[in-house]
C-alpha cells in the first residue's frame, strides 16, 4: 500500500511537469481608481476592461489556448498606492500592466523600465512619453492632440477679422497645466489670442471670480482642463455672471455623474475633443460595445469611460496575439516587441488606427470635436482630422 502511495505521488509530479505551458494564464494587472476622487471614471474603466477580457476568455477561448487572468486593484487616486501596486505586479511578473492617472504613470516609469513590462496608461498626459519612453504606452493621442484639435476648430468657426480670443480654465496641477504649453504653441503659430489663463485648486467650489476674469478679458471661447464636476461648477458661475460663450474640454470632460449634475446647465454650450466611436457611427466597434453590454450587463448605454476600458483591453489582446504569432512565446518582452510592430491597426473604429514604433508610443494623433448633450449623448461637430495636417470639415457650429 505504501509503495502504491509513493508511486501515485511520483506519477502526479511527472504528470504535472508535463502540463503544457499554454495552460498557464496570461497575467495582466491594472491599477485603477475605484474609490477616490473622480472614481466614477475608474469604475467604468474597470467594467469595460474586465468585460472585454471576459469576452476574450469566454467567447474566443483566450489567446493561443491560454486564458487571460486580469487582476484589477484600487489605488484610490493615490500615487504612492499606485506605485506600490505596480511594484507588486512587477515582482509577480505580470505580462502586461495598465495604470490610470498621470501622476502614477510618471512615477512608475523607472520601475516599469527596470522590470521591462509593457504598460498602458489610461491618462493621456504627454509627459508619460518623455524620454526614456520604453515600455510606456498611451492608447490614443495625448492632451497635445486635444489642445491642437480644439483650437483648430475654434479657428475654423470664428467669424470676424480679429483673432479669436480664447481663455484657458484649468486646475493648478500637472493635469490642468497639460494644455498650457501646447495651446500657447498652437496659438502663436495660428493667429489665436489666448487672453488669459485662469488656474484654481481642485478643491475650489465657486468659480465666480474666474468667470468674471474670463469675461473681463473678453474671452470668446473657454478651453478647459478640469474634472467633470468642476465643469458643472464653471457653468453655474458663468450663468451667475451672465457669461454666454462656448466651453470646450479635452476628452476627459464627462463621466456618468456629469450628466446627473448637469441638467439645465449643459444646454447647447459644452463641447470636447473625442477621438472615439459614437453610437450612430458606421463602425463594427459599435456592434462590439452593444454585444458586451448585452452579455455582461455592467452598463446599459454608451459611456466614454467604459469605451476606454474596452479600448485598452483590445490593445492588450492584440499585442498578446501578435506576440504569439511572431515569436511563438507570450511574455512581457515579446509582447512589448509585438506592440512596436503595430502599424495602422484597426480596432473597429473604436479609435483611429493605432501605430506604435520604437520611438513613438502615442498610438494615434487624430481626433474630432463633439457636442455634449444633456441626455448623455454626443453629436459630431467635425470629421476626424489630424490637426495641422488635415482640413477640418465643420459639420456644425455652436449656437450661442
Amino acid at each position: 500500500m505504501k509503495k502504491m502511495i509513493i508511486f501515485a505521488i511520483i506519477l502526479g509530479v511527472i504528470c504535472f511537469s508535463f502540463i503544457p505551458s499554454g495552460a498557464q494564464p496570461i497575467k495582466i494587472g491594472a491599477v485603477i481608481n475605484l474609490t477616490g476622487p473622480a472614481s466614477t471614471w475608474g469604475q467604468f474603466h474597470a467594467k469595460g476592461h474586465r468585460d472585454y477580457i471576459n469576452y476574450v476568455n469566454d467567447v474566443k477561448g483566450g489567446i493561443a489556448g491560454r486564458k487571460i487572468d486580469l487582476e484589477i486593484v484600487d489605488h484610490a487616486y493615490k500615487v504612492p498606492e499606485g506605485v506600490k501596486f505596480v511594484k507588486k505586479f512587477c515582482e509577480e511578473k505580470k505580462d502586461m500592466i495598465a495604470t490610470w492617472d498621470a501622476g502614477t504613470g510618471i512615477q512608475i516609469k523607472p520601475i516599469i523600465q527596470e522590470y521591462k513590462i509593457p504598460t498602458i496608461n489610461y491618462s493621456t498626459y504627454q509627459g508619460i512619453l518623455k524620454p526614456p519612453l520604453a515600455y510606456m504606452y498611451l492608447p490614443f493621442g495625448s492632451y497635445i492632440l486635444d489642445s491642437y484639435a480644439v483650437l483648430e476648430y475654434i479657428r475654423s468657426i470664428h467669424k470676424g477679422k480679429d483673432a479669436p480670443k480664447v481663455g484657458l480654465l484649468t486646475y493648478n496641477n500637472v493635469y490642468g497645466r497639460s494644455i498650457h504649453d501646447p495651446s500657447k504653441e498652437y496659438a502663436s503659430k495660428n493667429n489665436i489670442n489666448i487672453v488669459t489663463i485662469e488656474e484654481f485648486p481642485p478643491a475650489t467650489v465657486d468659480l465666480t471670480t474666474e468667470m468674471l476674469r474670463l469675461k473681463g478679458k473678453g474671452a470668446e471661447y473657454v478651453f478647459m482642463q478640469i474634472l467633470p464636476a468642476a465643469i458643472i461648477t464653471a457653468l453655474k458661475a458663468a450663468d451667475k455672471v451672465g457669461y454666454n460663450v462656448p466651453f470646450f474640454g479635452t476628452w476627459t470632460s464627462t463621466d456618468p455623474d456629469f450628466f446627473k449634475l448637469g441638467k439645465g446647465l449643459i444646454r447647447d454650450r459644452v463641447f470636447m475633443q473625442f477621438c472615439g466611436v459614437l453610437p450612430g457611427d458606421k463602425a463594427w466597434g459599435n456592434e462590439l460595445l452593444e454585444k458586451l453590454m448585452a452579455k455582461y450587463k455592467t452598463v446599459d448605454k454608451f459611456d466614454t469611460s467604459y469605451w476606454e476600458g474596452v479600448v485598452v483591453a483590445m490593445i492588450q489582446e492584440r499585442a498578446i496575439h501578435r506576440a504569439s504569432g511572431l515569436y511563438k512565446t507570450i511574455n512581457a518582452e515579446t509582447i512589448n516587441r509585438a506592440m512596436e510592430t503595430f502599424k495602422n491597426e484597426d480596432f473597429g473604429g473604436l479609435v483611429p488606427y493605432v501605430t506604435y514604433t520604437k520611438d513613438d508610443h502615442e498610438g494615434s494623433f487624430k481626433g474630432r470635436i463633439v457636442k455634449i448633450n444633456e441626455d448623455a449623448t454626443y453629436a459630431p461637430m467635425t470629421n476626424f482630422y489630424v490637426p495641422g495636417k488635415e482640413k477640418v470639415q465643420v459639420l456644425k457650429t455652436p449656437k450661442m
